[in-house]
């Protein structure tokens, strides 16, 4: 039983997505393979979300159509957070970057009594996060820059194939959300081009996107830190720099779909605040438009939690979605199992 969130966090959500910015194939999973000829959606109970996804991807995609979308023009976003892969008790980049802050601690000697280093490496992540924005900009600038974006890679790549999660203890990983694994499964076999665009790092998902959703670097769009080119060695190698060069969350997401994508998208997926100027920009277009919400009422599978949450919180896009007739997936009535792995 997975039970309700941690209490760290009294940041707010774009503090820590700011300070973190600073910084091929889906899971084989047979069982989805030999089911999606039939259902599409093997994980969804047949409830008015499930319909809601056919529905709009028949009328967007047949042939004959009155609202046959080019394919050229089939393009879908997905929140990365909360919305394809779990984001409680924190948000798992913040347990890399912990993580990191531990593995470096033997090279730093001076942090036993440096804060927010100190309390870090005591085990009491409220008292290090009680610096607020300047601790968190700290623990980034350690475990985000300073290196190359190679040497980044590399760093993310050994951690997304080994870390635990706190509370399952399964992998990272395979916190993913297996009906969100069919919906972009189904919106490729329709001729989409699926994107993330998270207010996570874009270095960060980049490592493992591609391996986790199917979807390649080039469609990773997340917040950024600043980079600087050198010859080292008389080899060009790109440097992460402490400065935050993009924070793509809330208003970001938009102007991000734009700089990265070039399309307005037909479809986009969320489940908090930060996604609803996405979700906003996506249904702003002419023609047959779609938006979801992720709404996490599951306290017995997964977490239950929306208007009072730190973490993923989801007030005024609630309110949005439910004035505008966006599609509001209920995780608990909707959704047969959740996690890849099973239910519990």
């Amino acid at each position: 039983m997975i039970r309700s969130r941690h209490p760290v966090f009294a940041s707010r959500r774009r503090a820590i997505l700011s300070a973190l910015a600073a910084l091929p194939v889906l899971f084989a999973f047979p069982a989805l393979a030999q089911t999606v000829a039939t259902d599409p959606l093997p994980s969804w109970r047949d409830t008015a979300s499930k319909k809601a996804i056919v529905t709009f991807v028949e009328r967007v995609t047949t042939q004959g159509s009155p609202d046959l979308v080019p394919q050229a023009e089939r393009i879908a976003t997905f929140d990365n957070d909360g919305t394809l892969w779990a984001e409680q008790p924190i948000y798992f980049q913040l347990a890399f970057a912990l993580d990191r802050v531990k593995a470096l601690a033997p090279l730093h000697p001076e942090w036993k009594d440096q804060e927010p280093f100190a309390s870090l490496l005591k085990g009491d992540l409220n008292g290090a996060l009680a610096g607020g924005e300047a601790a968190i900009f700290d623990i980034v600038t350690v475990t985000h820059s300073g290196m190359t974006t190679d040497e980044f890679e590399t760093i993310v790549s050994d951690w997304i194939t080994t870390a635990k999660h706190p509370v399952t203890k399964r992998l990272y990983s395979e916190m993913v959300y297996q009906p969100m694994l069919e919906v972009l499964a189904y919106l490729r076999a329709n001729g989409f081009k699926t994107f993330i665009v998270s207010g996570g790092g874009i270095d960060f998902m980049r490592v493992f996107a591609n391996r986790v959703y199917g979807i390649p670097p080039e469609q990773t769009i997340g917040s950024s830190g600043k980079l600087g080119f050198e010859l080292r060695d008389d080899k060009p190698i790109l440097m992460k720099l402490p400065a935050l060069n993009f924070n793509d969350d809330t208003t970001g997401k938009p102007v991000s779909i734009q700089l990265h994508i070039g399309r307005r998208p037909i479809a986009a997926f969320g489940n908090s605040d930060g996604d609803l100027q996405m979700l906003e920009w996506a249904r702003g277009g002419g023609g047959v438009r779609f938006a979801l919400l992720v709404h996490h009422t599951d306290s017995e599978r997964e977490w239950a939690y929306d208007r009072s949450s730190h973490i993923g919180r989801l007030d005024k896009a609630l309110d949005v979605a439910q004035a505008k007739g966006w599609t509001v997936v209920d995780m608990k009535a909707d959704w047969k199992t959740i996690f890849p792995f099973g239910n519990k």
